[in-house]
């Protein structure tokens, strides 16, 4: 038999009951495990930064996996997007990466809307969930959530401060995406200078109100670790897919004639770091932070333009009803403003026919009175040549008559003469 015990300080009617024996629903959260292994999970991450700054070689460095990427000119007229989908398991666990690269982003003359094409992809993933959420007939379990979970932004290793395309898309994005700033190649540039960028860049992000991710230290068994990379942001990392021999053991690095630089040794930079805060600590928080707060923001957006509202003490049929009257009245007024307009396109129409037709029988009486000129001028013309001819024919009448006379008269003279 259970015993029923009040607990202090919630009232009379919470109660906790301390239970005999086993009865099994502490193997929830095996359940759970279970399930989401079995469904595999999917992780989107977004790398944003000029080109040559080694994008594609720091994924590839990360997941320990040759990627098919395509490699990018600084030629490109515009900001493009390439995702691409892979799938990768590690032990039990299955992982949807997708990996979405801006090519030519920062290479234009006009950078002004560098970061538009960013801002419509990640809006448009968004859009494609909640039509999704939207639909009667769901299959959120079998979707493929095409979210951006992470922005890798990578910072080009000046030494100086961030440009200002950097602070500029930051802003734009901190509302959309968690952002974790990174130092690309920061093997170019020496540990005091290293360190002091690493400050500039940290007061500029404050000053400038930019929200990156914040590592969360609520969490007892990670907060430790979280403290520690909080203080590493942006993190100066170095990728490599070759290896060399140190010591015995093989090890990615980058070879220098002066000497190499180990990517997994945190002596030399953040990679670790950044591998552990991306993946191994922080990869379920990045992914409940883009549903809970990113989309759930977009979502609001979208819900409000849509005419929907918590203050509204409406059931969603009412709602929806109300919404509908609403927007049938906005398609009667348009339809009306429509109507009008028309009425006055066809009046102005018909008075600029009018015109026409007007300018026309005007055209057409001064063609008609002057073919009627020239005519009267023909006709004319022709009964003087009439004249001509007729006078020519008597001229040439009396021509022949004289020229016959002659020739009679010399025929007898000529005959005279013979006699």
């Amino acid at each position: 038999m259970a015993t029923v015990e009040v607990m202090k300080g919630l009232g009379p009617d919470v109660r906790t009951i301390k239970l005999n024996g086993h009865v099994g629903f502490d193997s929830l959260p095996d359940q759970l495990v279970n399930k989401h292994v079995a469904q595999g999970f999917s992780f989107n991450i977004m790398c944003i930064g000029e080109t040559g700054l080694g994008k594609s070689t720091l994924i590839e460095t990360l997941f320990n996996q040759r990627f098919e990427f395509t490699p990018s000119s600084h030629e490109v007229p515009q900001v493009k997007l390439k995702p691409h989908t892979y799938d990768l398991k590690e032990g039990s666990v299955k992982l949807k990466l997708t990996i979405i690269e801006t090519s030519g982003f920062g290479d234009q003359v006009n950078k002004e809307d560098s970061s538009k094409p960013i801002i419509d992809y990640i809006n448009q993933q968004f859009e494609n969930f909640l039509q999704e959420e939207l639909k009667i007939k769901r299959s959120l379990h079998t979707y493929h959530d095409t979210r951006v979970h992470v922005c890798l932004y990578f910072i080009a290793p000046t030494g100086h401060s961030l440009k200002s395309i950097d602070m500029v898309t930051m802003k734009k994005l901190d509302s959309r995406v968690n952002i974790i700033p990174v130092i690309a190649k920061s093997d170019t540039i020496t540990k005091p200078e290293l360190q002091r960028f690493k400050t500039r860049i940290q007061n500029e992000i404050a000053n400038n109100d930019i929200h990156i991710y914040q590592f969360p230290t609520d969490d007892e068994t990670v907060s430790e670790q979280n403290s520690i990379m909080k203080n590493l942001v942006p993190f100066a990392v170095v990728g490599s897919s070759d290896e060399i021999t140190v010591n015995g053991r093989k090890s990615r690095a980058r070879q220098y004639p002066w000497g190499a630089v180990l990517v997994d040794s945190e002596a030399h930079c953040d990679f670790v770091r950044l591998r552990e805060a991306m993946l191994r600590v922080n990869m379920d928080d990045l992914r409940e932070r883009t549903h809970a707060m990113h989309y759930e923001h977009y979502r609001r957006q979208r819900l409000a333009e849509m005419g929907f509202s918590d203050e509204d003490k409406l059931s969603l049929q009412e709602m929806y009803e109300k919404r509908r009257e609403t927007h049938q009245a906005e398609l009667q007024r348009k339809e009306e403003e429509m109507r009008q307009m028309f009425v006055v396109r066809v009046k102005e129409k018909e008075q600029e026919l009018k015109k026409a037709e007007g300018d026309l029988q005007t055209k057409f009486e001064a063609v008609k009175k002057q073919h009627a000129d020239e005519k009267r001028k023909l006709e004319e013309k022709r009964q003087g040549l009439d004249e001509e001819i007729a006078e020519f024919q008597r001229r040439k009448t009396a021509a022949d008559n004289r020229n016959n006379l002659a020739s009679g008269t010399s025929f007898t003279l000529s005959k005279s003469k013979k006699k």
